[in-house]
């Protein structure tokens, strides 16, 4: 998994998980992001969403 904002890879945990968090946008995809993205954008939901559609 790659974080949609920046293409890093996602870290992933001893069982199998992976760090970061995942959104929904209002067709139902999923988008993944990392733990560095989410601090800059304040986790806020609506501003990665944003960040994301403007890629």
């Amino acid at each position: 998994m790659k974080c949609e904002i920046c293409n890093k890879k996602l870290k992933e945990t001893f069982l199998g998980k992976y760090e970061g968090m995942n959104l929904k946008d209002e067709k139902g995809k999923l988008h993944w992001v990392c733990p560095e993205c989410q601090d800059t954008l304040n986790n806020d939901k609506k501003a990665i969403l944003e960040k994301i559609k403007g890629k």
